[in-house]
């Protein structure tokens, strides 16, 4: 008959030693804190999260500056190997300047993808703990629309401060959204009256 060491104690087994009987204690003591940290590493907690986000954030900055250069590149090589005439305007617009204003644009293309990309490398690269985030993403979620001002007070004078938290990177950093937006509320509140 096989008893599970969690469940025995050293006076219900007179056949086995004190000793040996410690060890088997120890031994079950030694695997519930291996458990505890395992579920402990199971759940992220605020400060690690927050710097998890600031690392993708940056991911997605270093992300964006190759793929704004790619793209005027390519516009350049593209758009500047294009015969034009001079004569002949493209859509009522000279050549030249159509043409620059394209390459400008595919530069602009890079820079709205620049993220995306950066964001998919982020992902590949955290793989085994994106459930986790994902989990924390949420939660964060719902902590910035519970905490978040009514955007139908803002004016010119008196903007929303980052609506959606997007600059958030440590708890100093949200501690200090939330005053803003205590502060947004204060203006809008006593503006109203």
């Amino acid at each position: 008959m096989s008893v599970p060491l969690a469940r025995v104690s050293c006076h219900e087994v007179r056949l086995a030693p004190p000793r040996i009987c410690r060890r088997a204690v120890l031994n079950v003591r030694h695997n519930s804190n291996t458990a505890v940290s395992e579920a402990e590493q199971q759940n992220l907690s605020w400060p690690e999260y927050l710097e998890i986000r600031k690392s993708k954030r940056k991911w997605e900055t270093a992300a964006t500056i190759p793929a704004c250069i790619l793209g005027l590149v390519g516009g350049l090589a593209y758009f500047g190997s294009l015969e034009s005439d001079a004569t002949k305007p493209i859509m009522g617009i000279d050549p030249l300047f159509f043409y620059g204003t394209c390459t400008v644009s595919c530069m602009g293309l890079g820079y709205l993808i620049g993220p995306t990309i950066g964001a998919a490398g982020w992902r590949m690269t955290h793989r085994r703990a994106m459930n986790l985030i994902e989990a924390k993403d949420r939660e964060f979620h719902q902590h910035i629309v519970k905490n978040r001002v009514d955007p139908t007070a803002q004016s010119a004078t008196n903007p929303v401060p980052d609506f959606y938290g997007e600059k958030i990177g440590s708890l100093h950093q949200y501690r200090q959204w939330l005053r803003d937006q205590a502060r947004f509320r204060r203006k809008a509140r006593f503006a109203e009256e």
